[in-house]
């Protein structure tokens, strides 16, 4: 990891929302890990959350993934939904998606306050080359980290009603992660860990057709 002598922080609305080893790696990422906060108003955080619990109530917590990449979780699919919940992800493809991508069905990701995503990078058989991601209900840092060259790196912090987004190289070469509580750090500042649920939005791959069923379900 970098000293702090090279360490470099992107401003976004005069905070510092992502981190970075140097700032060749933020100005090569700038356009490839974007993290856009107040995205969502508290009003439609809100219209999210009480859509989602009837169906995630429904579910336990699990602490072992198909790929062992996720702890204390449960998840699941959603294709329809209100109309106004609707129109906060038409907002969200708007934002991060190109009029070219077509996206797969919803994934909403609930960790547990203990939860955690360890490193990976998703398959190229399951997602496209965009993924975006609501956070709803707590903060927390993910991390990426060049899959060849470990010492570039970049944190994310992801509050409430921040979108995230991850394309290009920052898809491809570097591995994500959601930090555990106890190591959830943004620098020197300490961002605990709560129950935290994402609604991921994904594009297609190349060359799949939409609704082929039975796939695993991604861990962002």
């Amino acid at each position: 990891m970098a000293g702090p002598g090279r360490l470099a922080v992107r401003a976004l609305s005069g905070c510092g929302w992502v981190r970075g080893s140097d700032p060749a790696v933020l100005s090569r990422l700038r356009d490839e890990a974007v993290v856009r906060p107040g995205f969502l108003s508290q009003a439609e955080e809100d219209t999210l959350t009480r859509e989602l619990e009837p169906q995630l109530r429904r579910r336990r917590y699990e602490y072992d993934h198909w790929d062992a990449a996720i702890h204390g979780f449960r998840e699941t699919e959603k294709s329809r939904w209100s109309d106004a919940s609707q129109a906060i992800l038409q907002r969200v493809q708007a934002a991060a998606f190109g009029p070219d991508q077509t996206l797969l069905s919803v994934h909403v990701l609930d960790l547990e306050p203990r939860g955690y995503i360890k490193p990976h990078v998703d398959s190229v058989k399951f997602c496209g080359s965009t993924i975006a991601g609501l956070s709803l209900l707590s903060p927390s840092v993910m991390k990426l980290v060049h899959t060849q060259e470990p010492e570039q790196w970049l944190e994310l912090l992801l509050e409430p009603g921040s979108l995230y987004i991850l394309r290009g190289s920052a898809r491809y070469d570097f591995s994500h992660e959601i930090l555990r509580d106890e190591e959830s750090f943004f620098g020197e500042r300490r961002v605990p860990r709560g129950r935290r649920i994402s609604v991921i939005c994904r594009s297609l791959p190349e060359g799949m057709g939409p609704g082929r069923p039975g796939e695993p379900p991604l861990a962002c």
